[in-house]
């Protein structure tokens, strides 16, 4: 089964808190804190395999999670770092952001590409050790990792795209001029799917893609055209294949500018590619005025046109001479650009909000339950810290503009305090 697109859940490990320990040594007196640190959480790294071609293991497992880093520990021992996970994808997956569309990344190439960042270990208590304060019981906890809903794209690394209606011949043409095997019937949409393969001529090569058949009404969802278009979206030439024999009673004419139409529709850009154009089943035409017709009109639109029958294989080698020829000169395969993303986490990682409601002030940010796990409010140097950070990002501040008093109740994550000017 052929997938070309998939909507998994990734989430990176949480960092390993840090820990609260002591020095305890025989005849070693006030050894000092030395609790380590945790270690950080596993990424979600994508990593490109080639002998993938296909989504479709995405479509039976959806979540993705990374493990966790170790917490610390005493003797200043550090927590492991958790251990990536390493996602396999086709080469050329687009990797988006499900909620936005952007493009986190184009695995084009063969560099990995972290979706997901493990959270930081947090800090042991040894690094609260001042001259002032020489017996911190308190860490700090290890962040969160990232997570999101992450879109699977496959667009195919193809140099040409072989286009044109139903049973038209772009499989026998494949299979022609490549070792590809596609399936081959006399009957149309007998290609369900993109096939590639690669096209040896004189000393150099490309990759050609048999896109499954278009049909009028493709860019709206007609047949099998709306799921594969995007497989053409990265292809330098299109060679543009029309059945000239005559034998389905269909005009020629007709068919070409049906197609180039449903190009215009799905892409501007698309429509304007370079085109080549082949009329096939030259062996068996029944109406050699027809066809002659069509190969003047082709011509007056300045196209380079063909005459072939990729079941005798008259005229391929001059098609894909061409088709060389035009390669040489054309840019390399386009790879998009990552969208770059600021996660919501951290465009909102500082936003503070206080409020007064049934005769209790509220206070609500994203650091504040980090904050609250960290401390250790049975210890007097630890609510001093507490004190300390919530009078640096503004609480205290805005608690006073709103008029509370000493001994006033302040909510935070259900807990309640009374408050301290």
């Amino acid at each position: 089964m052929f997938v070309d697109v998939a909507k998994i859940f990734i989430k990176a490990g949480r960092g390993g808190d840090g820990a609260v320990a002591f020095h305890r040594e025989k005849y070693v007196a006030s050894g000092g804190p030395d609790g380590g640190d945790g270690g950080r959480g596993g990424n979600i790294v994508f990593a490109v395999d080639d002998h993938m071609s296909t989504l479709l293991d995405f479509r039976y497992k959806r979540k993705y999670a990374a493990s966790a880093g170790q917490n610390g520990a005493g003797k200043r021992c550090y927590g492991r770092d958790g251990e990536d996970l390493v996602i396999k994808v086709p080469r050329g997956t687009l990797i988006k952001d499900a909620k936005s569309g952007a493009i986190l990344h184009d695995m084009s190439d063969s560099r990995p590409f972290i979706a997901a960042r493990g959270g930081r270990g947090g800090w042991g208590n040894c690094h609260f050790a001042t001259p002032t304060r020489q017996t911190p019981r308190f860490a700090k906890p290890g962040t969160d990792g990232e997570e999101r809903e992450i879109q699977l794209e496959l667009k195919l690394l193809a140099d040409v795209g072989l286009l044109g209606f139903p049973n038209v011949g772009k499989s026998t043409l494949l299979s022609t001029v490549s070792a590809a095997r596609p399936k081959i019937a006399n009957y149309h949409f007998t290609t369900l799917t993109p096939n590639l393969g690669v096209v040896s001529v004189d000393d150099t090569s490309f990759v050609m893609a048999d896109i499954p058949g278009i049909i009028e009404g493709a860019s709206e969802g007609a047949g099998l055209g709306h799921d594969f278009l995007r497989h053409i979206d990265r292809c330098r030439l299109l060679v543009h294949i029309v059945d000239i024999s005559g034998i389905e009673g269909r005009d020629p004419v007709e068919d070409f500018n049906i197609i180039n139409e449903e190009l215009r529709r799905y892409n501007a850009d698309l429509a304007s590619r370079p085109q080549i154009v082949a009329g096939n089943k030259a062996d068996i035409v029944q109406d050699e005025a027809a066809a002659e017709k069509f190969k003047e009109y082709i011509e007056g639109l300045g196209l380079a046109y063909f005459t072939i029958s990729a079941a005798t294989r008259s005229g391929v080698d001059d098609l894909m001479r061409e088709v060389a020829a035009r390669l040489a000169s054309l840019p390399p395969i386009a790879v998009y650009e990552d969208q770059i993303m600021e996660s919501p986490e951290e465009e909102s990682a500082d936003e503070l909000a206080v409020y007064k409601e049934d005769g209790a002030f509220y206070v609500e940010a994203k650091w504040i339950p980090k904050l609250i796990e960290s401390i250790n409010f049975g210890d007097r140097e630890s609510l001093q810290y507490f004190q300390r950070v919530l009078r640096k990002k503004g609480v205290v501040d805005r608690l006073s503009e709103l008029g509370a008093d000493e001994g006033d109740t302040v909510v935070m994550c259900g807990v309640e305090f009374d408050f301290v000017p």
